[in-house]
């Protein structure tokens, strides 16, 4: 007669020891960045526009970019823009047209935050 083999039990010290060492190589090996912020202001009072300056309007659309009816690339809107006066920022009113994504969004903001004297407004979809 055999006798049956005893089972031995499963000793954990080592699965602790692998997943220690797999926990400390992923922290080490993975980069921390910070992603680039852009700053969105809540909607405040209207204030009156000086009768000098005039709108500008940017439609975006998924594929397109509209300066004042204009086709334009997103990277020459820098040049196109002419910024305000020191006292009189420029007013830039941004449609979204179509099924525009909120990445496309966030690059014309990226790309408009470089332009210094001009004030973005995001009107939204229809």
């Amino acid at each position: 007669m055999r006798r049956a083999a005893r089972r031995r039990r499963l000793s954990l010290t080592p699965l602790i020891d692998v997943i220690f060492l797999l926990l400390l190589f992923f922290m080490l090996s993975s980069t921390f960045t910070r992603f680039a912020e852009v700053d969105l202001a809540a909607a405040g009072t209207a204030r009156p526009a000086p009768p000098e300056t005039r709108p500008v309007f940017l439609q975006l659309e998924p594929e397109a970019v509209r300066l004042n009816g204009r086709d334009l690339a997103l990277e020459a809107l820098p040049g196109a823009i002419e910024p305000g006066s020191a006292e009189a920022a420029q007013p830039v009113l941004v449609a979204l047209r179509g099924a525009v994504t909120a990445q496309r969004l966030t690059d014309l903001l990226v790309v408009l935050r470089g332009v210094t004297g001009i004030e973005v407004t995001v009107l939204g979809a229809p």
